[in-house]
């Protein structure tokens, strides 16, 4: 397929153009079904999740100066922010949330910028002291089991489909080969809607209807769209419930950039460097979410396909972000995922929800984190507790049968500010971890550990 260089890349000059588009065909083909679960689960436009996975990956690889073979789809770990700003609005009526989730996506992309910024000048080593296992273990738990209702509830509506997405994934993920094994999400979701279908329990009426070319963003989704016209207590609220969420992504960001190295045999964590790759990911972030489409991140599906096939040259990347762009301008095709039956939704994401939790145990154990040690139990006691107590917690405005979770509120001056679970357990964990002596996490030391953080199936 191709001659090989001296460090293991293959020369993507002898595939020709035929063989270049397959394989962009084939990466935009494992980052699909997860890519478009985010919206579906979430509310926000699908023609818009695309159209900002394939620039986001375009405005990455340019900030990584086209060395790093990586495509940015959407985030699974903001998907319980998303829910949580989305349960501001239930009591008002007119007010679109998207725009909000947007802003608070946006400054968690900037939060990237910060770390790539200390990254550069104080080193990877020094920063992460910051940011151990022990805070970021527990926090990634909680995002996981924040979201298990929702789950649930999509599941009801069907149970036999529900149960059939999952056995598609469980059955693709375990005992298949090659590329079935990568895509286990898009399987699933395929398998199960098809058979609803059949079952005549999907509404075609929005895809015969919908028009076949159509522009992706809707104004009305954009950040933008608030100038002048804001509710500050909200806009607050929303940047205080997703800005934390960044502290567990970032942390992935970085096992990601392990993992990718470690597929390729280059060491991008080196060159062109994790201030470099975080800067891209981050600013690859605020656009998508100024723009109503999710937060971006590099995918573990993709770096399955480079281990696959072993091309690794970025412009093959390069072109499933040109092809998942093109795509975006088809209304028909949203519409088609929109008409998705809740119970395929419920089924998939009721594995997903569980493996995020799964993934904070495995950041922890993977890390080796000494449990003897007070401290730990102390940080991972109060993350836990914290996040789950307000977030469940019917004093604090918990309401599950309408997907309304608890908040700490209080105002500063005319400005109601409502604090997520998350983002109080966030914050206790990271300034207990400041405070408390006996802080002896390396970053770089576990090179297992480094790569156990990644969010997708």
């Amino acid at each position: 397929m191709g001659k090989m260089s001296e460090n293991g890349i293959r020369d993507a000059r002898t595939l020709g153009v035929p063989k270049m588009l397959l394989l962009g065909f084939q990466h935009m083909f494992a980052m699909f079904g997860a890519t478009i679960l985010v919206p579906v689960l979430t509310g926000l436009p699908v023609a818009a999740t695309l159209l900002f996975a394939g620039l986001g990956t375009l405005l990455f690889h340019f900030l990584t100066k086209g060395k790093v073979p990586a495509f940015l789809g959407s985030w699974f770990a903001f998907i319980g922010g998303y829910a949580s700003v989305c349960a501001l609005f239930e009591d008002t009526s007119g007010l679109n949330w998207i725009p909000y989730a947007g802003a608070g996506v946006f400054c968690a992309g900037l939060l990237y910028v910060v770390l790539a910024a200390l990254f550069r000048a104080f080193g990877a080593q020094r920063v992460m002291r910051f940011f151990p296992p022990i805070v970021t273990g527990p926090v990634i738990i909680c995002i996981g089991l924040n979201l298990a209702n929702s789950a649930v509830n999509n599941c009801s509506s069907n149970w036999w489909i529900a149960l059939l997405a999952i056995a598609i994934v469980v059955v693709s993920n375990i005992w298949g080969k090659g590329m079935l094994r990568i895509i286990p999400i898009l399987l699933g979701v395929v398998g199960s809607y098809l058979v609803a279908a059949l079952c005549g329990q999907v509404d075609f009426t929005s895809v015969r209807e919908a028009a076949w070319i159509g522009f992706p963003v809707r104004g009305e989704d954009t950040v933008f769209s608030l100038f002048g016209n804001v509710d500050g207590g909200r806009l607050v609220s929303a940047i205080a419930i997703m800005m934390p969420i960044a502290l567990a992504t970032m942390v992935e960001h970085i096992g990601d950039m392990c993992a990718i190295s470690s597929t390729v045999g280059v060491n991008y964590v080196a060159d062109p460097g994790l201030h470099r790759t975080l800067l891209g990911d981050g600013l690859a972030t605020s656009m998508a979410a100024a723009f109503g489409a999710p937060a971006n991140t590099t995918y573990g599906e993709n770096t399955g396909v480079l281990a696959l096939t072993k091309v690794y040259d970025p412009r093959v990347i390069r072109i499933a972000a040109v092809l998942a762009i093109l795509f975006a301008f088809c209304p028909k095709f949203e519409a088609l995922i929109g008409a998705m039956p809740s119970a395929t939704i419920g089924g998939v994401s009721l594995i997903l929800y569980g493996m995020i939790s799964a993934v904070g145990v495995r950041n922890v154990v993977e890390n080796q984190v000494d449990f003897t040690k007070n401290r730990n139990v102390i940080i991972a006691a109060l993350i836990l507790g914290l996040t789950l107590g307000i977030n469940f917690s019917s004093g604090l405005g918990c309401d599950t049968a309408n997907g309304v979770n608890g908040a700490v509120s209080f105002t500063i001056g005319a400005v109601t500010v409502n604090l997520s679970g998350l983002a109080v357990g966030a914050l206790a964990g990271i300034l207990l971890n400041a405070i408390l002596p006996g802080n002896d996490y390396v970053f770089g030391a576990n090179k297992q550990g480094d790569t156990s953080v990644n969010f997708k199936v």
